[in-house]
């Protein structure tokens, strides 16, 4: 890719002027988010790859990058006609980041590796500097930002309205969640704190934007202190309407570009910075006593109040009708239309279309994973013209996909059967199915971790010898980032309690690579299940609503149990859907959620 060579050329040649030996470009950005607004995409512009995780390394003679199993394939394909090597995480044989760093700077005279302390976090140029200084002595330089440079046309950063959530969807005031903050504050012995998560500030004073694509946040940061909260945000940003209503809640303004100057007029004794959120620019620039640790608003903001969960089941409904309808569509466009007359592109937009028709959408709360086949297999898959390829009436299309509604968002992923199937396909599809089932009716003790419960979606693949190597379920936010945590179900260490009011996704997969993905997700809510002298448990609930795909189920394969809980959720998508569907639409909904066994 000529593209992508010339601009590593370039950097190459700021880096000689600059006497920097390799540069380390990540996915986040000043706010350490997951997804970030086009101005802070310097990996992506700098290597080609578009995964939402991975970091890209350069040296004056080499290229590298890192990436998670979600990406392999993708990045595989991106990065072929580059000179990037693509180093697959965890995988055994793979360097660190700071192994491959002091092996190929081995025999440069005092090395120096550059980041920019902007869009890296404070504990991780901390952990860097310490495995550099192991390798060789390499040093670390922060303050230098290559790409204000090199990256011509840059994007600008956001500048788009803010809007308030309404009360009617919170369920909290802003004014009372920087209460609770303060209180929380108090017990660690901090008298106040910067917030840098996007989602954190949006969730905290009931604001929504639509600065970053398909989640509902805007560029900004909060910093409170016990008698104060201060947004720091572009004016621009700000209509008479928010300006006035953040004042009605105790909250001034000033310029975003000022954050570092109100750090440094910060005048409480202490203050609580997450060296995991907060970027290392910032954190060096605070002159007061740091209480290092977790925010305590990530959460709050993952216990659901009442009228979120209100909202999220308000949300699924709409979600729900709109599944049903394109399910049917897909079904008769199938029977009905030429061969090639469906694409991967084509179901994406419809599926879009169907939910835009819904009351309070607000747009895609990702961007649709349409997989036919082989590209199934690839986790994170995206259609685009040029890798679009038309459906036809045999094997699976994988569909992950959600929306955005103003009183929730949505995360379901459905494999649905074409037309014919392999043996292999059907037996891997009942695998995956009877993960799905094992998680989802699981009951457990309050404060267990998700690792904890992660074997369940894998034990009857692992006795097969398959497994995936994502995660197995993430929260969901309200009408928020469709990932959010700090609790996740995975492999490896998470120890974040589970408790009653989060939301977690169940969505465990099987892969074959060139050939088929298979992955079922539901979003759940964590509930109480019952009391014993032996402490408090909890149990899933589906929010998600719409059929399982019952045509590729090896009925063999699943227990007398997993039918009766397949069929028991069966029926509750039914009797949920059917009072807003016509006729047609309930009579397909009435077989598609039939009974079996």
């Amino acid at each position: 890719m000529k593209t992508i060579n010339e601009r590593l050329a370039a950097l190459r040649e700021v880096m000689r002027r600059e006497r920097l030996d390799a540069f380390i470009f990540p996915s986040t950005d000043p706010h350490n988010g997951e997804y970030v607004p086009d101005h802070w995409k310097g990996r992506e512009w700098i290597s080609g790859f578009n995964g939402s995780a991975g970091v890209a390394v350069v040296t004056m003679k080499e290229a590298a990058l890192w990436t998670d199993s979600r990406y392999f394939i993708a990045a595989a394909e991106q990065l072929s006609s580059t000179e990037y090597v693509l180093m697959k995480e965890k995988i055994p044989g793979t360097p660190t980041i700071t192994a491959w760093l002091g092996s190929v700077l081995r025999d440069v005279r005092s090395p120096q590796v550059g980041v920019d302390g902007m869009v890296n976090s404070a504990a991780s140029v901390q952990q860097l500097v310490a495995e550099l200084r192991n390798e060789g002595g390499i040093t670390v330089r922060t303050n230098f930002d290559p790409l204000s440079l090199i990256w011509r046309n840059r994007p600008a950063i956001p500048a788009n309205k803010v809007f308030v959530q309404k009360l009617d969807y919170a369920g909290e005031t802003a004014h009372d969640k920087i209460r609770r903050v303060r209180e929380a504050l108090r017990k660690c012995h901090a008298d106040g704190m910067l917030v840098a998560s996007l989602d954190d500030i949006a969730w905290m004073l009931n604001l929504r934007g639509d600065d970053v694509h398909c989640n509902p946040v805007f560029v900004s940061y909060l910093l409170i202190s016990s008698q104060k909260a201060t947004l720091f945000i572009n004016p621009d940003k700000l209509t008479p309407e928010v300006a006035n209503y953040l004042r009605g809640e105790g909250v001034d303004t000033d310029t975003y570009e000022h954050v570092g100057k109100g750090l440094k007029d910060y005048f409480e004794y202490n203050i609580l910075l997450d060296p995991n959120e907060i970027n290392y620019t910032l954190y060096k620039t605070v002159t007061r006593e740091i209480v290092n640790g977790e925010s305590p608003v990530k959460r709050m903001k993952t216990v659901k109040n009442e009228r979120e969960i209100a909202g999220f089941r308000e949300a699924m409904l709409k979600d729900g009708i709109a599944l049903v309808k394109f399910l049917m569509w897909l079904e008769d466009s199938l029977r009905h239309d030429a061969p090639t007359a469906l694409t991967e592109v084509l179901v994406s937009d419809k599926l879009e279309q169907l939910r835009a028709e819904q009351p309070l959408f607000r747009g895609i709360s990702f961007d649709t994973i349409a997989g036919y086949q082989a590209h199934g297999a690839i986790v994170h898959y995206e259609p685009t013209a040029e890798t679009d390829i038309p459906l036809k009436p045999e094997g699976l299309i994988l569909l992950d996909s959600g929306a955005q509604y103003l009183d929730g968002t949505t995360d379901i992923t459905r494999t649905i059967a074409l037309g014919p199937l392999t043996d292999e396909q059907r037996h891997v599809y009942t695998l995956v199915l009877k993960g799905h089932l094992q998680l989802q009716n699981l009951k457990f003790p309050k404060g267990a971790s998700g690792t904890q419960l992660d074997a369940l979606a894998r034990k009857d693949m692992w006795r097969e010898g398959y497994n995936f190597l994502h995660g197995t379920g993430h929260g969901v936010g309200s009408f928020l980032n469709v990932h959010e945590g700090p609790h996740q179900i995975r492999m490896e260490y998470k120890p974040a309690p589970l408790l009653p009011g989060m939301t977690v996704t169940d969505e465990p997969g099987i892969y074959v690579e060139g050939r088929f993905g298979v992955r079922i997700e539901n979003t759940l809510l964590i509930t109480p299940y019952m009391k014993t002298p032996f402490g408090e448990f909890l149990q899933f609930e589906p929010l998600t609503l719409c059929p399982i795909d019952k045509t590729p189920i090896v009925k063999e394969m699943l227990t007398d149990d997993e039918i009766a809980w397949l069929n028991e959720y069966h029926q509750l998508v039914y009797n949920r859907l059917a009072p807003h569907l016509n006729d047609s639409e309930r009579e397909w909904l009435r077989e598609a959620t039939a009974p079996i066994g």
